[in-house]
């Protein structure tokens, strides 16, 4: 009860992070109907396509059974053993060196299907051993799942179509070549070639129609089985904010994206203050278009470093102002107006840079002093 209530709860779907995690397990959504599918076309393309050259090889192991039939006889005494054990072993070995070829090559098929679905994933936590795996318990679980029961019907399904599909073809053809007379090795041979092809391509075409039924459900079923509750989801987040790799890149990439900004701002400025070392703040202000100083762009230490730096490549003139500067840092905010309280102190600095770039000269406000090397 607590197992079911406790699923109830996942009604999240499953983040990339606990997808990520599955996968590195080795749990992944894989179809084996897509390798019986890939398996089923190259025996069909082997039965249509190779077996004709096959057929007359196979045909003549045939023949000499038939032509030895007669000579091999079958009795308590040991001579007879050893001679129908030479038929059967000539037989076999005439026909398998003819077929393994042909088995390799369904083989193959097989594991190209799994490389179609991309789940070739390598995980020691497959294999690792675990007393959950020989559980009664946990069998038995499993044994009445969705899971199992969609995998039983599955089953049921493919053995009663195909051995449905088996018996009308097979039926059929013997039927046919029953009516002749006098049948030859070739004839038992391309009798053979024909119903499996006939009989494989009917097959061929209900798995295909299984395989996608199946894919379908796999990622429906990996995805229902890897879904979060929201406490879950909590957990993960706080898993990922206390992650210090995380975190740091996080950082890396909040600073320079504040570099980006900075680069894009300073240049804009009217005027840098600063304190002069630790403090910068960068300050816009157009007549006519501005109501009161807008701050562009703020930074301590290295950013103010930087800030000091853009403004002397873009010509930017920086006045040093201790108290101005620092309270600017504190409460000015970026892309706003700098607070109501500071309007006429950075009023007496703008004008007096603008003067400057009239060529009119005038002192500096009180507490101020032109920075031209840092």
């Amino acid at each position: 009860m607590a197992e079911d209530e406790d699923k109830s709860n996942k009604t999240e779907e499953p983040t990339e992070r606990k997808l990520r995690k599955a996968r590195e397990k080795g749990d992944v959504p894989s179809s084996r109907e897509v390798g019986n599918v890939t398996a089923v076309l190259s025996l069909f393309a082997i039965t249509a396509f190779v077996m004709p050259s096959v057929s007359a090889p196979l045909a003549g192991v045939l023949r000499g059974v038939f032509e030895t039939a007669g000579q091999v006889s079958v009795g308590e005494d040991v001579q007879g053993m050893r001679d129908l054990g030479g038929v059967t072993w000539g037989v076999l070995r005439g026909v398998g060196i003819l077929l393994a070829p042909l088995l390799t090559l369904m083989v193959l098929g097989a594991v190209a299907g799994a490389l179609l679905q991309g789940d070739i994933v390598v995980a020691a936590e497959r294999i690792r051993p675990k007393l959950s795996k020989i559980s009664p318990l946990s069998g038995f679980k499993k044994l009445f799942s969705m899971t199992a029961m969609v995998e039983f019907g599955k089953s049921v399904l493919k053995v009663l179509m195909v051995g449905a599909i088996g018996l009308w073809i097979t039926y059929h053809g013997v039927r046919e070549i029953w009516m002749v007379q006098g049948i030859l090795p070739e004839m038992v041979t391309d009798f053979a070639r024909r119903t499996a092809s006939q009989m494989l391509l009917v097959v061929l075409a209900l798995l295909l129609v299984i395989a996608i039924g199946d894919v379908l459900w796999k990622r429906f079923d990996h995805r229902r089985k890897q879904r979060m509750s929201l406490q879950d989801i909590k957990d993960e987040h706080k898993d990922t904010e206390g992650d210090p790799q995380i975190r740091g890149k996080r950082q890396q990439l909040r600073r320079e994206r504040a570099r980006q900004r900075i680069a894009q701002a300073v240049p804009r400025a009217t005027v840098v203050l600063t304190n002069p070392t630790h403090f910068a703040v960068a300050l816009k202000y157009e007549s006519g278009v501005d109501i009161a100083p807008v701050c562009l762009a703020k930074g301590a230490d290295l950013m103010a470093a930087r800030i000091r730096e853009l403004a002397r490549e873009s010509e930017v003139p920086i006045i040093e102002n201790k108290p101005l500067a620092r309270a600017l840092h504190d409460v000015a905010e970026v892309d706003k107006q700098i607070p109501i309280q500071h309007w006429e102190a950075v009023a007496a600095i703008i004008g007096y840079v603008m003067d400057m770039q009239r060529n009119i000269k005038r002192p500096l406000p009180e507490g101020s002093s032109l920075r031209e090397e840092d």
